[in-house]
């Protein structure tokens, strides 16, 4: 074999590997992921076992489980707090035709965040988890959007709901509420949650603003099927 001939092999050899490391490089990626194409090229679809946990709070329950709303929140957030009273007007419009579920998503730069949902899920360890999120939207403007801790803020709505203090304020701080409220966090970022609120009906991601008369519309759709 001549020299030349050699150079040329090299050659080839090197633009066949270059081309084959393009080629694969540009491949679409097969890895499973959080969430799966819908049918005939439709919107993509949660998996229901990161969207309900066995312990996820259910704020209503439809008895044949047709149709499930799982709301990923912020309780400092104003987005949410609008979306708050359509979501209430919803969930009494529709009673037990329609699953509605409140996962907590708290945003790192919400100083109270994680702590207000601490405080509802502390709150839920007597059994008034509901009249402690009301509470929390109802008087957000009172605590939101500050960089202050609103502890005694949350202490308050837990003495006005009448909860044994200690045992509430033991919850709110053990590690086990702070794990649960992580791991709808976790849960969250996992089907792609990126800010709040993040509604999911029937698994499928909601996009636009959430309005009652939007979330609506596709509740309808999905109760129709």
């Amino acid at each position: 074999m001549t020299p030349n001939t050699k150079v040329s092999l090299t050659v080839a050899a090197v633009v066949v590997a270059v081309v084959t490391a393009v080629v694969l490089f540009n491949l679409p990626d097969r890895s499973s992921g959080p969430a799966q194409a819908g049918p005939a090229g439709g919107p993509s679809t949660a998996p229901a076992s990161l969207l309900v946990r066995p312990d996820s709070h259910r704020l209503s329950t439809a008895a044949d489980g047709k149709v499930t709303v799982v709301e990923f929140l912020d309780l400092e957030c104003e987005a949410c707090g609008a979306a708050f009273p359509g979501v209430e007007k919803l969930r009494a419009e529709y009673g037990d035709k329609v699953t509605f579920v409140m996962r907590y998503f708290p945003i790192a730069s919400h100083r109270n965040a994680e702590l207000a949902a601490r405080a509802v899920e502390a709150a839920g360890r007597q059994g008034k988890l509901e009249p402690m999120y009301r509470l929390m939207y109802e008087n957000q403007p009172q605590w939101g959007d500050q960089d202050v801790s609103h502890r005694d803020t949350f202490l308050g709505f837990a003495r006005r709901l009448g909860l044994d203090m200690p045992a509430f304020e033991a919850a709110l701080d053990a590690q086990a509420t702070i794990d649960r409220v992580l791991a709808d966090q976790a849960d969250g970022t996992e089907v792609g949650v990126e800010g709040t609120p993040t509604f999911f009906i029937n698994g499928v991601k909601f996009t636009g603003r959430p309005t009652y008369d939007a979330l609506k519309n596709v509740i309808d759709r999905e109760l129709a099927k």
